[in-house]
């Protein structure tokens, strides 16, 4: 299901006073959608073809800080610009939003008019093209958590984030009484993002007080990707609309479930034939996609900054709440890191259990796609299935339960920078250790009340 507008439908739509505006965004290095508001006319009347930015969104934290020591951008070079270049494949209606289309957009280096290495579609786009060099299109699709709350944002930061509200006040997984009486937001979620042209295929209740998720067609990974971004920025317009709020925190509280993003993934070829089906094998699994799972686990550790960016991202590794612990396989068992899916049918499909929600999902598609390939090319062979209570089975391989850990892992990574480039690798490591020099730094509600009497 395409992106519903054409630059001539636009045109009609802005002729008709149905559209009078256009977003112009890019994502960032945290994912979030960075940009402009163009009046429609002047979009029109040739600002599709390109307009700028200050390159500093991709050398910015959280907070929106100028964070020292990034080389393709700082105080010394004095912050130049880059070429936001609308993908126009991409052109949108909006409906949540009055009157308003959205574009995503490539960055482009201004003198060149090349991509920049290190943005986040560039990434991706540069292993999609690789799968594509050795004859095969990824599909993915992100199952997206979040939690609702009946406080708006702006109370919450008038009330200093201590009275947070569920939208229940038990459990919800599938249960379809709570979520009745979250429709006023969640209806909205389907109808609109089916307006805008993604194609949801449900919501649903999650596994703790007031948590959902939305899940989206398979697509191809670009695609996927970008749906992905649009989805959590409507989510939360719509939520903020009316007078609530949500989280992707992958862990908001430590005593709920965490939010995950997992990732569904499958190769197939170029003339729409599904790589991964052998229907002679036990597991119904072609040796491509062998190869394919054992790339991913073998580099399981290095990619997990793309998976787990943040410092709160690895509070959501806990037992029995449904987040994996170990870098296993195991076949329909949602105690593994990579859970095999749709065993014995065109659908098999690897699905990676291990991000959470607050990913970048380009970076994260970017690198199960790179790890995949790589064992393709190396003829990995996939260890032995994993089965049983992954938690309690001692001598298994283990996710880094940490991010100065995970950071680590990638700067002596070789597997990623022959993948993605120094450059990258290095841009990308230094946000995370600026990530953990901030929470480092920064004294906690924990430890305040801890230790402030009894220190």
């Amino acid at each position: 299901m395409p992106a519903n507008l054409t630059l001539d439908t636009l045109r009609a739509a802005f002729d008709s006073g149905e559209i009078d505006t256009v977003l112009v965004v890019a994502p960032d290095m945290q994912g979030r959608l960075m940009g402009k508001r163009f009046h429609a006319g002047f979009f029109l009347n040739g600002g599709y073809e390109e307009t700028h930015c200050c390159n500093y969104l991709l050398a910015l934290d959280m907070e929106m800080v100028t964070v020292p020591g990034y080389r393709s951008a700082g105080w010394s070079q004095g912050y130049g610009d880059y070429v936001m270049k609308p993908d126009l494949s991409t052109l949108r209606r909006l409906p949540w939003l009055p009157a308003t289309a959205m574009v995503m957009c490539d960055l482009l280096d201004h003198h060149t008019h090349e991509e920049i290495a290190i943005s986040p579609r560039a990434i991706l786009k540069k292993q999609v093209l690789r799968a594509r060099a050795m004859g095969f299109e990824p599909m993915m699709a992100t199952e997206l958590e979040f939690y609702l709350f009946e406080n708006s944002y702006e109370s919450l930061r008038d009330d200093g984030f201590g009275k947070l509200r569920p939208a229940s006040a038990y459990n919800e997984d599938y249960h379809i009484f709570q979520t009745t009486k979250e429709e006023d937001v969640m209806r909205d979620v389907r109808n609109h993002l089916w307006g805008a042209g993604i194609p949801v295929e449900n919501t649903k209740g999650e596994a703790d007080a007031g948590q959902g998720e939305v899940n989206y067609r398979y697509s191809d990974a670009l695609d996927t990707a970008d749906n992905h971004s649009i989805i959590k920025q409507a989510v939360k317009e719509i939520a903020w609309a009316k007078g609530k709020s949500v989280t992707f925190m992958a862990k908001y509280d430590h005593r709920k479930a965490g939010s995950a993003a997992h990732v569904h993934q499958s190769l197939w070829t170029l003339d729409g034939k599904p790589a991964f089906v052998d229907e002679a094998d036990p597991k119904g699994m072609s040796q491509l996609m062998k190869h394919f799972v054992a790339g991913q686990l073998a580099a399981a550790e290095e990619m997990t900054v793309f998976l787990a960016p943040y410092v709160n991202s690895y509070k959501r590794f806990t037992v029995g709440m449904f987040a994996p612990t170990k870098v296993v396989w195991s076949s329909d068992n949602r105690t593994a890191g990579f859970r095999i899916c749709g065993e014995h049918t065109k659908g098999v499909r690897v699905e990676c259990r291990i991000p959470g929600s607050d990913v970048n999902p380009y970076l994260t598609c970017a690198a199960l796609l790179a790890a995949g390939l790589d064992g393709i090319e190396q003829k990995l062979e996939l260890p032995p299935e994993t089965t049983g209570d992954m938690y309690s089975a001692g001598g298994l391989p283990e996710i880094p339960n940490n991010l100065r850990d995970a950071a680590a892992a990638l700067k002596a990574s070789a597997r990623y920078r022959k993948a993605f480039g120094d450059e990258v690798v290095d841009h990308y490591h230094h946000a995370a250790e600026w990530e953990i020099a901030e929470t480092d730094r920064v004294v906690t509600d924990f430890e305040l009340q801890r230790l402030l009497e009894r220190a």
